[in-house]
């Protein structure tokens, strides 16, 4: 280049033909080919990358570099808590941070009834578990009532005449009188009428003389009595007659009394108003015993008694408990209310419980088969039907309404204490409920969680009363048993949600007796005993050949089975075994082939247990046991007379399968459990053992 820019550029031969080409596609790739393959290979890169992470060649967050294939066959792990979310390898819950486990050990639900929980997911669920108990159990009825007056306490107090009152004594409501007290003054030109008739009649009468006939002083005395009768009728009292008699002077106001003591609940009448005979003036009402008045649900009100024991509590006396005694039971039920009416009597001698008041009552019920209860108070006493509170230690008439007293035994008060009946119980926090079904989750081992079907009786405030589906002992869960519960639906087992796949664990060896002590029964009913045994066994042949028993069997070991229940030299085991025969063999030969087999079981279970007890005298031959573990629900024993194997159970399907557990002769033996129980077999093995 020339120093001096205004110096002319010399020319260049060939010079002019490089501008063309330097604007040319090749002098753009060559200029910006080096920056796009570097921007291209960093892209290229990337979606290689993710296309390595979702296929699992690489995990992420990982080194980037290539997985081998040991690691991608490695064991799937998912979280206890969370089953949806698995993934191969080790690592933490996205959901809840719970470590992962290997998906196997989730898988470790050891039967089709429970689930297993790991430590850290019961930590985290705050499963807890308490022990079913069998105690006493008092369930306590709380209810609310109202103090009533008590009806056998009250009076009204009416005008016996017509006229107009003069005076009330007691003039206003709630003032409290004495037996005996004035209440009114009615004035009653009749009353006065009346009583100058029976002044004269008497002046009359006392002027007659001997010479007087005798039928005209019959007459003149007769109306003196009347006249006197009549003043009674009008309300005069012995005392007011007497003084009428000693002043014979006509008064024309009649003083009212009181009949007796008690509080004026109403008064009727005021001073000036003119009454007529039979209208009410005053209504009083004695408030020393009053009652409170129950509505109690018809299945609470069947379990509690005349003369039960009653606690309560009023709003107006908080802290402060009365107790009473059932004074009646209403024998109907309030169709508009569907409750029971329930009378409790207490005693008020200081006035202090007034009607219209609320209480809240207690009555406090025993759980267990109604029967007789002990009462200390009442044990060996006489009680008044009327009047709970009238308790006496002699036969005798109640003092308030005269009605003889009767023996508190009548009610069902034992004069001797009573034990309690003992109940099953649970918390009932461990209950889950859907409907008719209620379950339970039993902790049979240490984090094994094992469902179970429970029958309730009553369900408390705390606790639950169970009938049939636990023991005590067993431990319960009573938190987190919906963790459990939905542990169970994920893995398809019953559950609260569909109890109905429950199935009870069930016995799956052969029946074993301590001992073998056969007894031989004589005479008639022994070879009835043999019979019985010998259409058994046509019942099992024929379920063998796939076939149902003949009508006439079914008919023969049912009458069989009837007549040995009637006869008198049976135990108590063997009656019962003769009463399962009977309760299953009716109507066997109408039944599938399946439903037959079920039926069957029961039947060979008592024959089987009924030939280690009695046997006919004249039975000369051994019978053999045996059991196959393949049949459905485990207990799959049976009776031959033959040593060939032959299942009843499965027939032609598998005839050969089981195994001979032991040959029981008609001779009085005895063995040791040892010899009698059965080794321990394998199916497979049973079954080409009993086909050899």
């Amino acid at each position: 280049m020339p120093e001096n820019p205004q110096e002319p550029v010399p020319h260049i031969p060939g010079s002019e033909t490089l501008e063309p080409e330097a604007k040319s596609i090749r002098w753009w790739i060559f200029r910006f080919g080096n920056i796009g393959l570097f921007i291209g290979a960093g892209i290229l890169l990337i979606v290689l990358l993710g296309l390595a992470q979702r296929t699992g060649w690489i995990q992420a967050g990982g080194s980037g570099a290539a997985v081998s294939s040991d690691d991608a066959n490695q064991e799937i792990h998912t979280c206890p808590m969370h089953p949806q979310i698995r993934q191969p390898g080790p690592g933490r819950c996205p959901i809840c941070g719970m470590p992962l486990v290997p998906a196997a050990a989730t898988g470790a639900d050891l039967d089709q009834l429970a689930v297993s929980i790991e430590p850290a997911q019961r930590r985290l669920a705050n499963i807890k578990t308490a022990k079913v108990t069998q105690q006493p159990v008092l369930t306590t009825i709380r209810t609310i009532g109202s103090i009533e007056i008590d009806e056998s306490r009250q009076a009204t107090i009416a005008s016996y005449i017509d006229g107009r009152v003069e005076r009330l004594f007691a003039d206003y409501t709630g003032v409290e009188v004495d037996k005996g007290d004035h209440l009114a003054v009615v004035y009653s030109p009749q009353l006065y009428s009346a009583q100058v008739e029976y002044l004269e009649a008497k002046s009359t009468l006392s002027k007659t003389g001997d010479a007087t006939l005798a039928s005209v002083r019959e007459a003149q005395a007769e109306l003196v009595a009347n006249s006197r009768q009549r003043l009674v009728e009008l309300g005069m009292t012995t005392e007011q007659l007497k003084e009428l008699d000693s002043s014979n002077e006509a008064k024309s106001r009649l003083t009212i009394y009181a009949p007796f003591g008690g509080t004026v609940i109403e008064k009727l009448a005021e001073e000036g108003k003119y009454i007529s005979a039979g209208e009410p003036i005053y209504r009083i009402a004695n408030l020393s015993m009053v009652w409170l008045m129950l509505e109690l649900y018809p299945e609470d009100a069947s379990r509690i008694r005349f003369g039960q024991i009653v606690q309560a509590e009023l709003a107006s006396h908080p802290g402060r408990t009365l107790t009473g005694r059932v004074a009646f039971i209403d024998p109907r039920v309030d169709k508009r209310n569907r409750t029971v009416g329930v009378r409790v009597e207490f005693k008020n001698e200081k006035g202090e419980l007034r009607p219209g008041d609320y209480a809240q009552a207690a009555i406090e019920i025993p759980i267990g088969p109604q029967g007789e209860i002990y009462d200390a108070e009442l044990a060996g006493k006489w009680i008044s039907p009327m009047h709970p509170q009238v308790i006496l230690d002699q036969p005798g008439d109640c003092p308030i309404c005269g009605m003889k007293l009767v023996p508190t035994s009548r009610y069902g008060y034992s004069n001797q204490p009573v034990d309690q009946p003992l109940s099953v119980v649970v918390p009932r926090s461990a209950l889950l409920m859907a409907g008719e079904h209620s379950v339970v989750y039993v902790e049979t081992e240490m984090g094994r969680f094992e469902l179970r079907n429970v029958t309730l009786g009553p369900v408390l405030k705390d606790n639950a009363i169970v009938l049939d589906g636990l023991k005590p002992g067993e431990e319960v869960a009573t938190s987190g048993n919906f963790l459990i519960d939905s542990q169970m639906q994920l893995a398809g087992k019953p559950s609260l949600i569909d109890p109905t796949r429950y199935v009870s664990q069930f016995r799956n060896k052969p029946l074993g007796f301590e001992s073998i002590n056969v007894v031989q029964i004589e005479g008639a009913t022994g070879e009835k005993l043999e019979q019985l045994y010998t259409t058994y066994f046509s019942v099992q042949k024929a379920l063998a050949e796939d076939k149902l028993p003949s009508e006439k069997t079914v008919s023969d070991l049912s009458q069989l089975s009837k007549e040995l229940l009637q006869a008198d030299i049976f135990g108590e085991v063997s009656l019962e075994q003769l009463a399962k025969i009977n309760e299953n063999v009716p109507h066997l030969h109408h039944f599938s082939l399946d439903e037959a087999r079920k039926k069957f079981k029961p039947i060979s279970h008592a024959v089987v247990t009924l030939v280690t007890e009695i046997r006919g005298q004249e039975a000369d031959r051994s019978f053999h046991h045996f059991f196959c573990p393949m049949v459905k629900q485990g207990e799959g024993d049976w009776l031959q007379a033959e040593d060939r194997l032959s299942n009843p159970y499965y027939g032609s399907q598998m005839l050969r399968c089981g195994e001979l557990v032991r040959t029981i002769s008609p001779k009085s033996v005895t063995e040791d459990s040892s010899k009698v129980m059965p080794h321990e077999h394998d199916s497979d093995d049973s079954q080409s053992k009993g086909e050899k």
